[in-house]
């Protein structure tokens, strides 16, 4: 697989191409990806898989007119048709007054930040299958586990490179590491399935397979015998394997494209006091050995740690060029790329900070309501806010866990959700996105 360097150099190519074609500016994107896996199935092997990959995107501007095409086809003559493809779609393109890319002076210089981001470990794949059957051997261990959907490890590479006919180049490489189990409790109708999976840039930071299995095993029984409820308004908790789903919620309506589209439940909200008083949400690109970090955005602007929620409010939205010049504010260095089409606009890194409490304490008071530990389905409308998800987990009676139940919905408004919102203390930050178990009062929660 290639490299940043080389990854760069191709990227350098197709701008040069891209002049020489007619372009009065470009940017062009690289990357390339490696994955191998490994799934074994009731102890024995059931895939192996490894896939690889390598592409390079080219944006071209003629004036104020844009076209983005890509290639896996590196040759210099498909470079150069491939430029002068793309400046032949610009010209016929409709004018967007907000495109183009950033000015010299918006530009990222290096050296970039140390992110640690590659691990220099690579396994093999008979240590790929010795990790997935530990982790299926320790889950099946388990009493009361009868099944197994299979233990998975896997390895990832991948390179990203961007550079911009105005002076900007960079690249960096990172690893992925992962490990999971998913196995069945129970037997005919009665059984349940849960599951457990990590996922680290560095091998050292991935949990042992036996802790992975055994907790996908224990997961998985205290599922066992699930019952309803009756339908009714009531506090519903959010353990911390589904709260960051509520940012992910979050983060989505705060883009800069949501808002320049005027698609978001957060437009002109932005002075509003949304949240409880001391609630705090950050986002950090630069966490060393994070999911998402990224020394630079996806249009080769600098990126900065930064407090999304503060003092009760928002404190502004994620945005790349295009969104920022329309809505009329500096750009934030959100820009995510793909390897075709223009930017996007996304968070990275991002942290609820943890409560003053328990999540014991957090439930202590409930008289009934329901600690959610699994959401199923899409309902959550972008525009409204109205939120409506199917979720099984535990009932709560008299401050209590009192068995497991499944097939609820619990319902609400994301704008109320925020504002009734409580964070426990049990904050874990190995995800991309991470929020310590969180109650919300005031939600329905249909049942029986």
């Amino acid at each position: 697989m290639i490299d940043a360097a080389t990854a760069q150099d191709r990227c350098a190519q197709l701008i040069e191409a891209a002049r020489r074609a007619g372009a009065d500016s470009a940017d062009a994107v690289a990357s390339a990806q490696s994955s191998e896996s490994v799934s074994v199935r009731l102890g024995k092997l059931e895939d192996v898989e490894r896939s690889e990959s390598e592409e390079v995107g080219l944006r071209v501007f003629v004036g104020q007119r844009s076209a983005s095409i890509q290639t896996s086809d590196f040759s210099p003559a498909a470079m150069t048709e491939l430029a002068e493809r793309a400046v032949a779609m610009a010209r016929l393109a409709p004018e967007d007054p907000y495109s183009g890319i950033a000015t010299p002076d918006q530009l990222a210089s290096g050296p970039w930040a140390q992110l640690d981001l590659e691990d220099s470990l690579e396994p093999t794949p008979e240590v790929l299958r010795e990790r997935a059957l530990a982790a299926e051997d320790a889950a099946r261990a388990v009493q009361g586990v009868t099944n197994s959907e299979g233990g998975s490890a896997g390895f990832g590479r991948s390179v990203a490179a961007l550079v911009t006919s105005n002076g900007f180049a960079g690249g960096y490489g990172a690893t992925s590491h992962s490990l999971s189990a998913s196995v069945i409790a129970g037997e005919g109708s009665g059984m349940q399935r849960d599951y457990a999976w990590r996922s680290t840039r560095h091998q050292e930071d991935l949990p042992a397979p036996e802790e992975i299995g055994a907790l996908a095993g224990t997961r998985a029984v205290a599922r066992l015998a699930p019952a309803s409820l009756k339908s009714g308004p009531m506090p519903v908790v959010f353990d911390k394997r589904v709260s960051a789903t509520l940012l992910g919620h979050l983060v989505g309506a705060m883009s800069g494209t949501a808002i320049a589209r005027r698609s978001s439940f957060l437009l002109d909200r932005l002075e509003e006091e949304l949240f409880p008083a001391g609630l705090e949400i950050l986002e950090d690109p630069l966490i060393v050995r994070g999911l998402r970090s990224h020394p630079f955005d996806g249009e080769g602007l600098p990126v900065a740690a930064r407090a999304l929620v503060k003092d009760r409010k928002l404190t502004g939205w994620l945005t790349n060029l295009s969104s920022a010049r329309q809505l009329g504010i500096a750009p934030t260095g959100h820009a995510t790329r793909g390897g075709s089409g223009a930017p996007g606009a996304g968070p990275s890194n991002v942290t609820m900070a943890a409560g003053g409490i328990s999540r014991d304490a957090l439930i202590a008071d409930i008289a009934e309501g329901v600690l959610v530990t699994e959401l199923i389905g899409h309902g959550v409308n972008g525009v409204t806010g109205d939120y409506s998800r199917g979720a099984s987990g535990y009932r709560i009676l008299k401050g209590e866990l009192a068995g497991p139940m499944a097939e609820i919905t619990v319902a609400g408004n994301l704008l109320a959700m925020f504002a009734n919102m409580t964070p426990a203390d049990d904050l874990e930050t190995h995800r991309a996105m991470n929020a310590p178990s969180l109650r919300v009062d005031g939600m329905t929660v249909a049942g029986e």
